[in-house]
């Protein structure tokens, strides 16, 4: 006996059901050690635009919240004023990782308790959202929380632990 995907005579042909495209978001935040107006932080205020100017260019880079200001460090999170957010969208983790561990950004990745608390808790999760699509902070703070409470899931990963997306 032989099957056929064709449709029975009279009724439309189906097309075969398939995933949505899919990209990579990315949030991370950090806890301020001062604040962001002062000489403490200034290393880190004054690489910002460069980096994001290297992120923009970047291949697989897609998207990345901004402001006014042109970056996202007055977007508030979870409504501590001392929590700041970097929220991404990228190709996938190639894509981001090739950028996060390279040049500029690697420069700041080293000195980044210059500048900001150690924190036992997640501050950064991964997600996969249908290509086009763009999160808002609340998506990003909720993907946190779901980290946080249930540890790495297709829903919020880490680099560590990631899922792919379609899982």
């Amino acid at each position: 006996m032989t099957t056929s995907s064709a449709a029975p005579a009279g009724e439309p042909a189906r097309e075969p059901a398939h995933e949505p495209a899919r990209e990579l978001a990315q949030v991370n935040i950090a806890r301020l050690k001062h604040p962001l107006d002062t000489v403490e932080l200034k290393g880190f205020v004054d690489a910002l635009d460069p980096v994001n100017a290297v992120a923009d260019a970047s291949d697989g880079f897609v998207w990345r919240l901004q402001s006014d200001t042109g970056n996202a460090t007055d977007v508030p999170v979870f409504g501590d004023e001392w929590l700041i957010m970097n929220l991404t969208v990228w190709r996938d983790v190639d894509a981001l990782t090739d950028f996060m561990y390279q040049g500029r950004h690697r420069e700041l990745l080293a000195r980044r308790f210059e500048w900001f608390e150690r924190v036992e808790e997640a501050m950064t999760a991964l997600w996969w959202v249908e290509a086009g699509v763009r999160p808002t902070a609340r998506d990003a703070e909720l993907r946190l929380l779901s980290l946080r409470e249930h540890g790495p899931t297709a829903h919020a990963f880490t680099l560590r632990k990631t899922f792919g997306p379609g899982e």
